[in-house]
């Protein structure tokens, strides 16, 4: 059985330092993806469809990592890649510290060997085993690439994220970047089991040369 981990293999994208931002260029991908937003007087923590949609972005990327694995034909065995998350706002300024009017797209990355009908066969799965719901109607498999972006690795809780924003912000102006695109998020650290100062979040900024 063929044996493949993108996360060694994507390593410079998946475990920056924590010491200092760097620039990347982030080819496209495909993932698994839903929208949605923070409900008013919501957090990340506290919004049920923000829980739902994690809830079903593992359960999709699993049964598709078993079935792979258990595939007749060319089986291959994977670990399933962090949850990852892109944040704006439609009206008014994004600030992390007020999530109110957040809008949001979880998604997780999927290897090269995952094609749509394996993901339709996947979705189909789990709507058999926990039921339809809306959620699952939202989610798609779709490519999704940056380009050029900055990026670092936050240790801490997610609340103390703006000083290390900040320090992207500078090194923005220091390389003649202009911001573009949506805040990134790849979570690495699980808040149920991590500490919050333990916790490893990879924050990531796509930019333009100005």
């Amino acid at each position: 059985m063929k044996k493949l981990d993108l996360r060694k293999e994507l390593k410079y994208l998946y475990t920056p330092s924590s010491k200092k931002i760097e620039s990347v260029d982030v080819p496209a991908f495909q993932f698994v993806m839903v929208d949605g937003k923070i409900e008013p007087g919501m957090s990340p923590g506290t919004s049920s469809g923000f829980h739902e949609a994690m809830q079903a972005l593992y359960g999709i990327s699993f049964t598709l990592k078993f079935n792979s694995k258990l595939s007749k034909e060319n089986p291959i065995a994977y670990p399933v890649m962090a949850l990852e998350g892109l944040w704006w706002v439609e009206d008014g300024q994004f600030d992390i510290t007020k999530p109110g009017n957040w809008h949001w797209t979880l998604m997780m990355l999927q290897p090269d060997h995952i094609t749509e009908a394996l993901f339709e066969k996947a979705l189909h799965q789990v709507v058999e085993k926990r039921g339809d719901s809306p959620t699952l109607a939202r989610v798609r498999f779709e490519n999704f690439k940056e380009g050029l972006a900055m990026q670092t690795m936050h240790i801490g809780p997610y609340a103390a994220e703006p000083a290390t924003i900040e320090k992207m912000h500078a090194y923005a102006r220091e390389k003649g970047y202009r911001l573009r695109g949506k805040h990134h998020e790849i979570y690495l650290g699980d808040p149920r089991r991590s500490a919050p100062e333990k916790l490893k979040t990879i924050l990531r900024q796509p930019v333009d040369k100005i």
